[in-house]
């Protein structure tokens, strides 16, 4: 769903297309036989933006990539979650690139995570151009939005964290990035202006979240680029935000209200006049949570458009 609202593109989605939750235990796909291509191209016909979380926790093949371009429409976008190796997590071995594994020192091989310091610099390097090259077929065809990278709670402001994301510009070679920061450190008063001012010096754009108050995390609603905004919903479920046991549907597990999706009308007309593109992505990806309330959402934004036609 796409709107238009002070001359920048809205769009609405959701942070997955193919979580179990929804492919097994809703009936929002029109048939559970539908094989991935086929439940791709039937979100596409109802949202135009869509966050691939997969690539979180595995880095694509381009084959894969390339099969998203292919059947996905026209005008259609992705963002692509970053691999976690890259954002201070820890990772399977196994997901590795098979020759990139092999460099890993004989104790890090052997854990159940390892991290990008267990690699040697230019091995992680190497890592870093194959996950961009991967992305080049949604590059070509137009359908590559930007590239998420959400940072974990113990990546706080300090100068080694500041230098990391300084890199990402020239380490992604041109492709748009967005950053979302899960400390709230990053966004206290006294280091905010910081915060934005490093962004927008590098081009990157800022994620808003929409987060449980047990986060720690405010919904700052600003853009560090003028070419993209992003907000990510996670749901206000404090119950299960640090959970450990949890999968990751249910800690996102979460409705939200009409009214709640409301309050986001004027903040998404706020970024629309500080971004020429806007993505509103649902993160409450439990059953069929995300779908249901990325189209509330998108109802609220068209029912709210001037007359004059300036938007929702």
């Amino acid at each position: 769903m796409t709107e238009a609202l002070a001359g920048s593109t809205v769009r609405v989605g959701t942070c997955s297309w193919a979580d179990p939750t929804l492919v097994r235990d809703t009936n929002w796909y029109p048939k559970r036989t539908m094989s991935a291509a086929e439940r791709l191209a039937y979100y596409a016909s109802r949202f135009s933006v869509v966050e691939a979380d997969s690539t979180y926790y595995r880095p694509p093949s381009p084959e894969l990539v390339r099969s998203w371009a292919e059947h996905s429409p026209e005008g259609f976008c992705f963002d692509i979650k970053a691999y976690g190796l890259f954002t201070g997590h820890g990772v399977d071995p196994a997901t590795l690139w098979p020759d990139i594994r092999g460099t890993l020192g004989r104790e890090a091989a052997e854990k159940r995570r390892v991290y990008g310091h267990h690699l040697p610099p230019s091995s992680l390097e190497e890592a870093w151009s194959r996950f961009v090259a991967s992305l080049a077929p949604l590059f070509r065809t137009g359908r590559l939005g930007g590239v998420l990278f959400q940072y974990p709670p113990w990546f706080t402001p300090k100068r080694a964290n500041r230098e990391e994301i300084g890199r990402l510009p020239e380490r992604l070679g041109g492709l748009t990035a967005c950053v979302e920061l899960r400390s709230p450190m990053w966004l206290e008063e006294s280091e905010l202006g910081r915060t934005l001012a490093l962004l927008r010096d590098l081009g990157l754009a800022f994620v808003v979240v929409d987060a449980p108050k047990s986060s720690g995390l405010p919904s700052v609603v600003e853009a560090t680029s003028e070419q993209l905004a992003v907000v990510r919903f996670h749901g206000r479920a404090d119950s299960t935000w640090s959970s450990r046991e949890a999968t990751a549907a249910e800690r996102f597990r979460y409705l939200y209200s009409d009214a709640e999706l409301e309050e986001w009308a004027p903040r998404a007309k706020r970024l629309a006049h500080l971004a020429s593109r806007v993505h509103l992505l649902m993160n409450n990806c439990y059953r069929d949570y995300g779908v249901r309330n990325a189209a509330q959402l998108a109802a609220i934004l068209a029912a709210d458009r001037d007359p004059g036609g300036d938007g929702p």
